[in-house]
């Protein structure tokens, strides 16, 4: 069920990361959720691989689900640009998105050099227009491309969107008129919280995205800050008026095991709409 005001909210792949997309789809449902995010290629060695290519028995079950339930997906996840030749990795990666009906595909950048990696991402965008499939450029504090600024100059480039995370946003000092200003090609929010002081290294910083992230309103992150600089930025679009879809990514080994998936999910849809309310009643 969406938020007071209408808007959507997601539930990212990430915050549950050991449950199959099916079983995601209907903690999902269950917790009150719109749509999830789908995690189509594994990111690391240790993550389990989910067969999501079209024909596959997986894809068919997590249609099954969507239909049943009414939730969505609005994107896919996760391709990091290295520097190495991806296009097959994610042409099959537009397959399954275009199956499930997502929207963009989540990407952020590894590869030093910034010319190739505008290049690398121009001609993704140009393949997932084939597909009704966008990449979104998330600027991520331990990758190369690391701020609000930079990732719009690489989206404008290639004709994509960006991806914002509350937790990057914090960790990197993004600022309200840099978020006002890229809020155009923002298809989505994704909103987390975490303690105020930053990791003081990059193994700090990538265990803390991972596996540490804290409830929204648990933390000292700026969230609703976030949200009202994207949202004014919006105003000034012909997309005045929209309220941009917020997906819950929060990654928290613990409390995932205290909780159990479905515990977590109910928590994380109560802690944002709780967040939400108290931000339109401002």
């Amino acid at each position: 069920m969406p938020a007071a005001n209408g808007r959507l909210i997601g539930l990212a792949p990430l915050s549950l990361l050991s449950v199959s997309p099916p079983d995601l789809v209907q903690h999902a449902a269950a917790a009150g959720f719109d749509f999830v995010g789908v995690r189509v290629r594994p990111v690391t060695a240790a993550e389990k691989p989910y067969d999501m290519q079209p024909g596959s028995p997986l894809l068919a079950e997590t249609l099954a689900r969507m239909a049943e339930t009414g939730v969505g997906v609005k994107d896919i996840e996760f391709l990091l640009l290295d520097g190495t030749d991806q296009r097959d990795a994610w042409l099959r990666m537009f397959e399954a998105g275009q199956a499930l009906g997502a929207e963009s595909l989540t990407v952020a950048c590894g590869d030093p050099d910034l010319s190739r990696a505008r290049d690398t991402l121009a001609q993704m965008a140009e393949d997932g227009r084939a597909f009704g499939i966008s990449p979104a450029l998330e600027p991520i504090s331990y990758q190369t491309v690391a701020s609000i600024p930079m990732a719009d100059e690489f989206a404008v480039h290639a004709g994509c969107d960006i991806l914002v995370d509350t937790l990057h946003v914090g960790r990197f000092g993004g600022t309200a008129e840099e978020l006002s200003a890229a809020a155009c090609r923002a298809p989505l929010v994704q909103l987390c919280d975490a303690p105020a002081e930053r990791p003081a290294s990059r193994e700090g910083l990538v265990e803390e995205s991972r596996s540490a992230r804290l409830v929204p309103g648990e933390g000292g992150l700026e969230l609703t800050g976030v949200l009202d600089a994207l949202e004014s930025g919006l105003a000034q679009t012909p997309r005045a008026g929209t309220q941009l879809p917020v997906s819950l990514e929060v990654p928290n080994d613990a409390a995932v095991e205290r909780l159990g998936a479905q515990g977590w999910a109910d928590q994380l849809k109560s802690a944002a709409l709780v967040l939400l309310g108290e931000r339109a009643m401002r």
